[in-house]
């Protein structure tokens, strides 16, 4: 039970994470920008909005390593 509580939160961390990192805007912009983030960028460089989505991406991507590095250890 626990492991397979554990490769459930992995697998929800790992489609977080390529979602989330697909919101970040790039060169040109991205998804982010559909979503209000370009509003108020040339005056503060970085939005709130970006600014959020970073924090929420490195707690996802906390959890997903966490995860990784339980269920190696109860694994091996």
């Amino acid at each position: 039970m626990f492991t397979w509580t554990f490769i459930a939160i992995e697998a929800l961390a790992a489609v977080g994470l390529v979602f989330l990192v697909l919101l970040h805007s790039g060169r040109g912009g991205g998804i982010s920008d559909l979503l209000g983030g370009s509003m108020g960028s040339a005056a503060s460089g970085s939005t709130v909005v970006e600014r959020n989505l970073d924090r929420i991406t490195i707690a996802v991507a906390l959890i997903f390593t966490f995860a990784t590095l339980t269920l190696d250890l109860r694994l091996q």
